[in-house]
């Protein structure tokens, strides 16, 4: 039996790792890959790695460790997650079941795709699906956001506040009553484009312009420097979720110390109901999430 599982090897999964390594815990890190969304870069033809904060550095060290160490690692994606008498049982894709005491969660969460021509080739050269990540180098740019609800209005205000123009392109927004709505409706470099859809995604090495079909279903072309979808995430939480509270948008409900209402299941990063999907605040709750654990392990250790 380990004294800790962790499930998941993005930021928040790596940083947990190596944290109970350090800490002398028989860890276990089972994921079915190393590094998670810092596997994915946004790539402008502008800009230099030097101009984005990432902490990639940080996750790649945290990397570097768990790959040299092989009895800390099990690559292999996990399917369930039950009580037992001692702990918990790990289910794995196939077939495993690997028995802790204590188990974090750190599997992070997916973004709704458009599912249209040109999305897949132009992923991360021009598309990217993380406005709060690259904002800062949209200065004097022009950019397209996609979707429908909170996510999308957000990102777009955010964009705003740099970008020379923002489109919105909204199918069916209800959103446009609150107050970043109407923030966004005044705003003059803010062009919504409620009631279309993109159609497809076009460009060369990278993403230029999105293919536009109006309410009437006339279509257009509508340049870009880059296209942001942000139509909504969706937490991968569904190996515990019969385990421990989720809210109302499937994430794990955690406290400020990364604790779950179940005593011995932690959880961190995007999976979770905190703040804010980035690389450097998943790191920093994977760091909570271990000392936490650590010290519901210590009587017993």
């Amino acid at each position: 039996m380990y004294d800790l599982i962790v499930v998941g090897g993005g930021p928040a999964g790596l940083t947990a790792a190596i944290y109970a390594i350090r800490k002398r815990i028989n860890v276990l890190m089972v994921s079915r890959d190393l590094g998670g969304k810092t596997n994915y870069r946004l790539a402008l033809p502008w800009i230099e790695d030097y101009q984005v904060i990432r902490g990639l550095e940080i996750v790649n060290k945290f990397r570097s460790e768990l790959e040299y160490l092989d009895f800390a690692r099990h690559m292999e994606p996990v399917d369930k997650i039950k009580k037992s008498k001692d702990g918990f049982i790990v289910l794995t894709r196939g077939g495993g079941e690997l028995e802790t005491k204590s188990v974090i969660i750190a599997t992070g969460a997916k973004q709704l795709r458009l599912k249209v021509p040109g999305e897949k080739e132009y992923m991360m050269r021009g598309l990217c699906y993380s406005a709060l990540s690259y904002a800062p180098l949209f200065i004097d740019r022009t950019t397209v956001v996609v979707g429908d609800g909170e996510l999308a209005m957000r990102s777009a205000a955010e964009l705003a506040t740099i970008a020379e123009n923002v489109h919105l392109v909204s199918k069916s927004n209800k959103e446009f009553s609150s107050t970043i709505g109407k923030k966004l409706i005044e705003a003059k470099n803010v062009n919504i484009l409620e009631g279309y859809e993109v159609i497809e995604v076009k460009g060369d090495d990278f993403a230029r312009s999105v293919l536009l079909k109006d309410p009437a279903g006339n279509t257009s072309e509508l340049a870009s420097d880059a296209v942001f979808i942000e139509m909504a995430l969706i937490p991968n939480s569904q190996m515990i979720a019969d385990l421990v509270e989720l809210d109302d948008h499937n994430h794990i409900i955690v406290d400020c110390s990364n604790r779950t209402n179940v005593p011995g299941i932690y959880a961190a990063g995007d999976v979770t109901s905190g703040f804010a999907e980035q690389v450097l605040i998943a790191v920093g709750e994977g760091a909570k999430a271990a000392l936490s654990a650590y010290e519901f392990l210590l009587p017993n250790l």
